[in-house]
């Protein structure tokens, strides 16, 4: 679900700053040429970008979860007790009765004791920490997949169609993404589909125009 999240949280971001660039450049020059170079400088940039953050971000997380890990096993090396009596309260304030709670927590931890720990008080899966790699490589794909619908409609219609069919596609998109993102996190669609177009309408309406103004003013 995190994963299936993210995807349409990046998409949404190709989407939104893609269409920015794109419909900014439109509002200086109708120059295909032009639009088409814009639009894949802002593409790459933007992908490249959401990747490497996504990469260092999730690259901490998983830096923490080996350190947890790794105190986690000298504590339970150290003070294999005290540990017992941590996993024992711990599952106990989770609604087991204290002789069913310590029973417990003896078994898991004769069981394995790391991984007990490490999901009770850690709330860490150590068979499935998170990877920097595969994040960096999903927000890259989504990003990417997200942008090339706002590029696609304002380089592939006639001159006097680019703005319209954009603005159109992208709207449809951004309800799409929000409705997405609001079924995923069990809320409400309207508002998020709402929100989502409303933001993506405003920041192409700036976006064009400031390019409008350069263009009348000869920056092209």
């Amino acid at each position: 679900m995190n994963w299936l999240r993210a995807g349409v949280l990046g998409a949404n971001d190709g989407v939104v700053s893609t269409a920015g660039i794109v419909v900014g450049v439109a509002g200086a020059t109708d120059e295909r040429a032009v639009l088409l170079t814009a639009g894949l400088a802002g593409l790459l940039a933007g992908s490249m970008s959401m990747a490497a953050g996504e990469y260092v971000s999730v690259s901490t997380q998983r830096d923490s979860e080996k350190a947890a890990l790794a105190q986690e096993t000298r504590e339970l090396r150290e003070q294999p007790e005290a540990e017992l009596a941590e996993l024992t309260r711990l599952l106990s304030a989770r609604g087991l009765s204290p002789d069913v709670a310590r029973e417990a927590a003896e078994q898991l931890t004769e069981r394995d004791a790391l991984r007990a720990h490490a999901r009770v008080e850690l709330n860490i899966d150590p068979d499935n920490l998170t990877d920097p790699w595969r994040a960096a490589g999903a927000s890259f794909v989504a990003f990417t997949l997200g942008a090339l619908l706002p590029l696609l409609a304002i380089i592939l219609p006639p001159a006097s169609w680019r703005l319209p069919v954009t603005v159109v596609s992208v709207l449809v998109a951004l309800a799409v993404t929000g409705w997405g993102s609001a079924r995923l996190g069990t809320a409400p669609p309207r508002p998020a589909v709402l929100r989502n177009m409303a933001g993506g309408a405003l920041a192409m309406a700036v976006t064009y125009g400031v390019g409008s103004l350069l263009g009348a003013a000869g920056v092209q």
